[in-house]
């Protein structure tokens, strides 16, 4: 299984990032108050607010939280295509009330974030991506009936297909982007083509050559597929 660690399993990204502007907020979530990043688009993204997207983090049990190399990367991109973007941590992480019980229920904290994004740009797309087991949790509510159909766009980076069950995905109606790693061991693109023969239509799969689990080395190149794809959605 994944080994834990902070900078190690899960590194942290301090990068350079253009924006108007970045709000440490709080917002009510099903287990306790949760703790996240509201970031807004640099002023030259785009003419006016595509949309909004929460992106997770990976498993709180092995070092996962919103400062997360891949997961500041993907935000970042999604903001310089014009969305704004909502980090946040799962409960029972860091600042986040509640802890984490294996059954699932982060994905009621990603609904939470989504409705806290819906509150603070009504009328906007709402998309939602994640990583590794942030990609598992936004596939689970992406599925869900009674909430999937308010998610636009759907973004999943190392979906780990041979850990979870990842039954979500045959339900998915969303246009969405997922992920690979070659050397992933946790799931790669023709682990996920052997899982689900017949995927839904509107999935684009892609695969990066060499990289692990955790894109050492390539995380560059996860920004920059995640940029060209927001941008001609």
């Amino acid at each position: 299984m994944i080994e834990p660690g902070i900078d190690g399993a899960f590194p942290r990204d301090s990068g350079f990032d253009k924006v108007t502007s970045s709000v440490k907020i709080t917002f009510r979530g099903p287990a306790g108050d949760l703790e996240g990043i509201l970031e807004a688009p640099p002023p030259d993204a785009h003419a006016s607010l595509r949309g909004a997207a929460i992106v997770c983090h990976p498993h709180p049990r092995f070092g996962g939280t919103m400062q997360n190399t891949i997961v500041f990367r993907v935000a970042r991109a999604l903001r310089e295509v014009g969305l704004a973007t909502l980090r946040f941590n799962f409960r029972g992480v860091e600042g986040s009330g509640g802890e984490h019980g294996g059954e699932g229920d982060e994905d009621l904290d990603a609904r939470a974030a989504l409705e806290r994004l819906e509150a603070e740009y009504p009328g906007v797309e709402l998309w939602a991506a994640g990583y590794s087991f942030g990609a598992r949790t936004v596939c689970g509510l992406a599925g869900r009936a009674d909430f999937g159909d308010r998610i636009a766009r759907l973004l999943c980076i190392a979906l780990p297909v041979l850990v979870f069950d990842c039954g979500e995905v045959d339900e998915l109606v969303q246009p969405g982007l997922f992920v690979f790693g070659s050397q992933d061991e946790f799931g790669t693109l023709a682990d996920m083509r052997e899982r689900f023969p017949e995927l839904p239509p509107g999935l684009e799969l892609v695969e990066i050559e060499g990289a692990d689990h955790y894109f050492r080395g390539c995380t560059p190149f996860v920004e920059e597929r995640v940029r060209a794809w927001a941008e001609t959605e």
